[in-house]
């Protein structure tokens, strides 16, 4: 635990002005949940909160997010964590007037530990949340029970209990933060906006010793921060695809092992592949043949 207490107060410095950086943009546009720490020993590691419209529009969503503010050196999971890590789960049970919720993950990267390598988030995090009302003209009431993994040189478990109000009336523009969160969420390949990674072509190399499954994109400009990210249904395990080139068309090769077993699985199923860099994401669905 030592060196959790030596950075506990530069880490609580870091959170502290991030905090109230936020609070002064969210001001009058929005409604927000206290912040919750989450500590490790006598350091205060992360932070979370719900943040929400002050309003419901008539004919849209309500809009939420659930905020995370990492201290220096910690990183939280995406929905999918790579070889190792805690995705985040969210519980709305005892939300009142809300018909549907649906969480969005903005696009993570892929970093490396002792483990093998995680798709995570550093420094500042927010999932954003559409809601739909039950009922029209009546306020939503949100609750979550949040768990997620907060890692550094151990993970650590942790949860919190958020809530806000969100009531009717003329919703106004989006909390700042919320607006740039949604922006990150990759976006399908029929909606892509410039910079956005295209996904070209998706095959499976059954030549060599073990089956690859083989992809091919394009990332705007120098394709900083270019990386895929490789889902399938039903719990069935996808390694990390790794990249192979870079052609002088622009056009980025990567490949990904696979188990026999889990070919035989696979078939038939739809995967989800997200693509990211520095200049956008997007994401696209293929089936397995």
């Amino acid at each position: 635990m030592r060196v959790l207490r030596t950075a506990a107060v530069g880490a609580a410095v870091i959170i502290a002005a991030t905090v109230l950086a936020w609070s002064q943009i969210l001001g009058a546009a929005g409604a927000a949940s206290d912040w919750v720490d989450i500590k490790v020993g006598e350091a205060t590691v992360a932070r979370v909160r719900l943040v929400a419209n002050a309003a419901i529009a008539a004919n849209a969503p309500a809009l939420a997010g659930v905020e995370i503010v990492l201290a220096d050196g910690w990183k939280t999971y995406w929905r999918t964590p790579g070889d190792a890590g805690v995705p985040p789960t969210f519980d709305w049970v005892g939300s009142a007037n809300v018909g549907a919720i649906k969480e969005r993950y903005p696009a993570p990267v892929r970093m490396s530990e002792a483990g093998g390598e995680v798709i995570a988030y550093k420094g500042t995090v927010l999932f954003p949340i559409e809601v739909m009302p039950k009922e029209r003209g009546k306020p939503v009431s949100l609750k979550l029970a949040l768990e997620f993994g907060v890692c550094r040189d151990i993970c650590v478990p942790a949860n919190a209990k958020l809530s806000v109000d969100i009531l009717p009336g003329r919703a106004g523009a989006i909390p700042r933060e919320i607006a740039t969160a949604l922006d990150r969420v990759p976006r399908p390949q029929q909606g892509r906006r410039k910079g956005d990674p295209e996904l070209k072509r998706v095959t499976v190399d059954r030549d060599g010793p073990t089956p690859r499954l083989m992809i091919e994109a394009v990332f705007a400009g120098a394709g900083n921060g270019a990386d895929v990210f490789v889902e399938a249904p039903e719990g069935i395990y996808i390694p990390l695809p790794k990249r192979l080139s870079r052609d002088a068309g622009g056009i980025v090769r990567y490949a990904a092992d696979l188990a026999p077993d889990s070919v035989r699985d696979l078939r038939g199923k739809t995967l989800t592949l997200t693509l990211v860099s520095e200049a956008g994401a997007s994401e696209a669905q293929w089936t397995f043949p």
